[in-house]
């Protein structure tokens, strides 16, 4: 068993009653009265995973972005239901969405009874300039007074967090992913606005630039954190001290289905900064030999090689990079729980939600055991 957080040879029992993770046990210990046992030779269990970056309305098809204004509110709907579905199938049991088209995953969440699919947390549509990052979701905002008001809506409509993009983007064209989008003063003022009504604030950011005036604005977490620079990649010392010191959450969105193209806007960037994924891999295993704190998340349904449950490959390609498996494990489980805010999800301890994946062997061992789940269970329920 890898609880979350440890590896533990050896046979596991963990013991489920109802929706709730009662007890875990070694192999040989008695067991209740009329317990329904089943046995899985061979392989581990593991916590459900968490993916911390997803967009839900997003198909994983090709310009997936972009599509999204072309979609009525039912087909939106659809969508959303069939993102979760898959992810679900690949052991994902909770995810955070990290910007949506005019609020439909909010909307969709407060809809009625979702048991069945993984829980989730959201967003709304993402905070941007006019013609920025992402400005199609309706989240496109201009000057102080926008801001504010661009947070108020978000608590008042029960978004969990505010995303905020802080740099450009590498898939909404006429952006530019290494400069900025806001200064300091403007993230300071969101992220006040968002602390004053409880809410965290996630940046997005992939500038150099911009990575600093979100850690100096105080935001909670950063996605991407590519350390990108008008001739490429410039990891500056000084700012792996401040994402160390500060504690701030960094999710690398690493990991796409093998073998996938990535999309030509993608390619050009890989080819002007020499930011491959390669590259990118040894990136984030020296922040995290520095000390900076990461958790996995995918980026998923933005295009085929960023599919709904490509989570598993985030965590692969953590590995691949230098990130020993373990870390990359609760990276994907115990703290991506942490930096979502599920309170019960992430461990396999007693007093947890019974979300759990067995994978074949042993993931400590071969990470990749993450994309052949032998079997999931979503709050105390196998699913298929």
């Amino acid at each position: 068993m890898f609880d979350g957080e440890q590896y533990a040879g050896g046979d596991a029992v963990v013991l489920v009653d109802g929706q709730r993770i009662e007890a875990v046990l070694p192999g040989d210990a008695d067991l209740p009265a009329g317990c329904e046992v089943v046995a899985y030779d061979g392989a581990t269990v593991v916590p459900g995973l968490v993916d911390v970056h997803v967009h839900l309305c997003c198909d994983s098809g090709p310009a997936a972005l972009d599509r999204i204004p072309d979609c009525s509110d039912d087909e939106l709907d659809a969508v959303i239901e069939k993102s979760l579905a898959d992810q679900l199938a690949a052991g994902v049991t909770a995810v955070r969405d990290l910007g949506d088209r005019s609020w439909a995953v909010v909307d969709w969440r407060g809809g009625g009874d979702r048991s069945g699919f993984p829980a989730v947390v959201a967003s709304g549509p993402p905070i941007t300039v006019p013609q920025g990052h992402c400005w199609n979701m309706g989240g496109a905002v201009s000057g102080p007074d926008e801001l504010r008001q661009a947070v108020r809506e978000r608590a008042e409509r029960g978004a969990d967090l505010v995303k905020i993009m802080a740099s450009g983007g590498v898939n909404t064209p006429g952006t530019d992913p290494a400069a900025v989008q806001f200064d300091v003063e403007e993230l300071r003022l969101v992220v006040d606005e968002a602390r004053a009504v409880g809410l965290p604030v996630i940046a997005h950011a992939h500038s150099l630039n911009s990575i600093k005036y979100a850690l100096a604005a105080g935001v909670d977490g950063i996605e991407h954190c590519s350390f990108l620079g008008p001739d490429g990649l410039d990891v500056a010392d000084s700012v792996v001290a401040d994402l160390v010191s500060s504690r701030t959450t960094v999710c690398p969105t690493l990991g796409a289905r093998p073998g996938a193209v990535p999309p030509p806007a993608v390619l050009e960037l890989m080819r002007r900064t020499g930011l491959d994924v390669e590259t990118r891999g040894r990136l984030y295993a020296d922040l995290y030999r520095a000390g900076v704190h990461l958790v996995s998340g995918s980026d998923a349904g933005i295009n085929p090689g960023k599919y709904h449950g490509v989570l598993p490959e985030s965590v692969i390609a953590m590995v691949a990079g230098g990130i020993p498996s373990t870390a990359a494990l609760a990276s994907a489980t115990s703290q991506a729980a942490i930096a979502c805010r599920f309170p019960r999800k992430g461990r396999v301890v007693p007093g947890y939600d019974a979300d759990l994946v067995v994978v074949p062997g042993n993931p400590v061992d071969d990470i990749t055991a993450l994309r052949s789940p032998v079997a999931v269970y979503l709050m105390g329920t196998r699913v298929s």
